[in-house]
């Protein structure tokens, strides 16, 4: 098996971005709508908000994962982050996801100053909970009709990983 390799985004990924945020499986176990926009994601990935980082899992030179982390800039907050993530349809179930979030988790607990990692996810998305779970993340609520995805209303759960002491 080829080895994934994780590192910052770059704007020429846009294409590959696009290609995976285009994916029914993409949207519809994110808050992502069909059919992005090229544009929006060069732009995205031009102008970087400070607080955020993008990254990309990469094999054999082919962007197959993308994870945004943002750090909250609000001064009470300062010390919680949140992210997102998706992985390529072709490329689920070969670690990508969890290459992407061993990186996410170092990059808060060694560097970041983050003690508290907070996320999103449809409740019924049992792989990714499990995939959460495995890294400390815990429920902490249910956000009951909390998105529209294919004309329905669906629960999400709220989790969140605390740094160990």
């Amino acid at each position: 098996m080829s080895e994934i390799v994780i590192r910052h985004a770059a704007v020429e990924d846009a294409t590959e971005l696009y290609r995976i945020l285009s994916q029914p499986e993409t949207y519809t176990d994110t808050l992502q709508i069909p059919h992005p926009s090229l544009a929006l994601i060069q732009q995205r990935l031009q102008n970087l908000q400070p607080g955020m980082q993008r990254l990309v899992a990469c094999i054999d030179g082919q962007v197959v994962g993308d994870l945004y982390l943002e750090v909250n800039a609000r001064a009470r907050r300062r010390h919680t982050a949140t992210f997102g993530m998706c992985v390529d349809c072709h490329y689920r179930g070969r670690g990508v996801a969890s290459a992407l979030m061993q990186e996410m988790v170092s990059l808060c607990d060694n560097w970041l100053s983050v003690e508290r990692i907070e996320l999103t996810v449809f409740a019924d998305n049992d792989t990714a909970v499990r995939l959460y779970q495995r890294f400390g993340f815990a429920t902490e609520g249910v956000a009951r009709r909390y998105a529209v995805r294919n004309g329905k209303q669906v629960d999400a759960l709220y989790m969140a990983r605390l740094r160990a002491a």
